[in-house]
C-alpha cells in the first residue's frame, strides 16, 4: 500500500493529465451520442462536450479519480464484456464457438455482416455478436435473464445496486431498427432462436446500466485481478475463462480501430458510444475514462488520447520491456 504522500502525488498527476487534455480542446471529435437524439455533431452539443473524467483502481482496491468521475452514464457497448463473461461462465468453449466467434471483423460495430465460413457473428464485441451472447443468458423469465447479466456486472463493481435504467432502455428501443434488423436476420439464418423482440429488449436493458467513471475503473480492476473483486473477494468469472475474456477484449474491443489501439496502447479494453472506455492492466489496475466526444470510429477521442499517454508513460503495453514498465507507484510518481 503506497504512503499518503505517494497517493497524493498520484492524485496530482491525474489532475495534471486531466487539465492538459481538457485544455487541448476537442480535436478528433466528430460526433456525440444520446439515446434520445442518436448521433449528432459537436456543433449541436452543449455542456456534455466538456465532460471529462479519469479513474484508476488498483488490484488492491484503491481508487484515484479526477474530473466528472461521479457523473453516471450508460455502459452501452461496454456491457458486451459482461454478457460475454456470463456466456463464458455458463457454456463450454465448443458450445460457445457455435454461437459466436473471436475474430476481429474489420467492420463497424453495427455492421450486418457475419462470418460466413462458420455461420456466426465474428465476435461478441460487435452488435451481432453481443445479441448472440445475450441470447445465451439463462432464466425462465425476462427478469431472471437480465438479473444473470446484472449479476456479473454487480460482482465486478462490488455494487448490488447496479440496475438497468428503464427510461434509457425505452429510448434505445424506439430507435433500435438497425439492431432489430440484425437480430431478425440472425434468427432467419438460424444463428439465434426465440423471441427477437424480447432479446432486443434484454440487450438494450444491459446497455442501459448506468455507472460512474470510478465504478468503471473498479469493474476494470476486477478483470485485472483475475476477475476477483479487489475488496469483496467475489469472483465474477471462472478462473479458467478469464484469459478468454481478456483476449477477445484485446483483439476486438475498440470497434474497427482495435488494431491501432493494440499497437499504440496495447491493453485489453472496451469502449462505448456514451464516451466511456474500460481498460484492463492485467495484474495491476483498471482504468476508466469518460469523455462523450467520439472519433470517427465511435470511441471517445480524448479518452483514447489519455489512455495512450498513460500507457506510454507508465510502460503498460502488454509487450513493453521490463525497463519500460514504470508502474510501481513510487517510480510512476517520482
Amino acid at each position: 500500500m503506497p504512503s499518503a504522500a505517494i497517493r497524493a502525488q498520484l492524485q496530482d498527476r491525474l489532475g495534471d493529465l486531466l487539465e492538459r487534455h481538457a485544455r487541448a480542446g476537442h480535436e478528433g471529435v466528430e460526433k456525440l451520442y444520446d439515446e434520445h437524439r442518436g448521433m449528432y455533431p459537436p456543433e449541436e452539443a452543449g455542456d456534455e462536450l466538456d465532460r471529462l473524467a479519469i479513474a484508476i483502481t488498483t488490484v488492491d482496491g484503491e481508487t484515484f479519480a479526477v474530473g466528472d468521475h461521479d457523473v453516471p452514464f450508460a455502459l452501452q457497448s461496454m456491457s458486451k464484456v459482461f454478457s460475454y463473461a456470463l456466456a463464458l461462465a455458463s457454456h463450454d468453449s465448443e458450445e460457445l464457438a457455435e454461437t459466436v466467434g473471436v475474430e476481429p471483423s474489420g467492420d463497424a460495430f453495427n455492421s450486418i455482416t457475419f462470418d460466413e465460413r462458420h455461420h456466426r457473428p465474428f465476435n461478441p464485441m460487435v452488435n451481432a455478436g453481443a445479441l448472440a451472447t445475450t441470447s445465451l443468458a439463462r432464466g425462465d423469465t425476462f427478469q431472471e435473464r437480465l438479473d444473470a447479466i446484472l449479476g456479473v456486472m454487480r460482482a465486478c463493481a462490488g455494487d448490488d445496486g447496479l440496475h438497468a435504467d428503464d427510461e434509457t432502455a425505452a429510448a434505445e428501443l424506439r430507435g433500435a431498427d438497425h439492431n432489430r434488423a440484425t437480430a431478425y436476420l440472425m434468427r432467419a439464418e438460424g444463428m439465434i432462436e426465440g423471441d427477437v423482440e424480447e432479446l432486443l429488449e434484454l440487450y438494450l436493458h444491459q446497455c442501459s446500466v448506468h455507472v460512474t467513471c470510478s465504478t468503471l475503473s473498479t469493474m476494470a480492476a476486477t478483470l485485472a485481478n483475475g476477475c476477483v473483486h479487489p475488496t469483496t473477494g467475489d469472483r465474477a468469472v471462472p478462473k479458467d475463462r478469464v484469459r478468454d475474456l481478456l483476449s477477445v477484449m484485446y483483439t476486438c474491443g475498440m470497434y474497427d480501430s482495435t488494431g491501432e489501439w493494440a499497437y499504440d496502447v496495447g491493453l485489453p479494453a472496451k469502449s462505448g458510444v456514451s464516451g466511456g472506455i474500460l481498460v484492463v492492466v492485467p495484474g495491476k489496475m483498471g482504468i476508466g475514462v469518460w469523455s462523450p466526444g467520439l472519433d470517427a470510429y465511435g470511441n471517445s477521442a480524448r479518452g483514447v488520447a489519455i489512455c495512450e499517454e498513460i500507457s506510454k508513460k507508465l510502460g503498460l503495453h502488454l509487450f513493453a520491456t521490463e525497463d519500460e514498465d514504470r508502474l510501481t507507484v513510487e517510480e510512476a510518481t517520482g
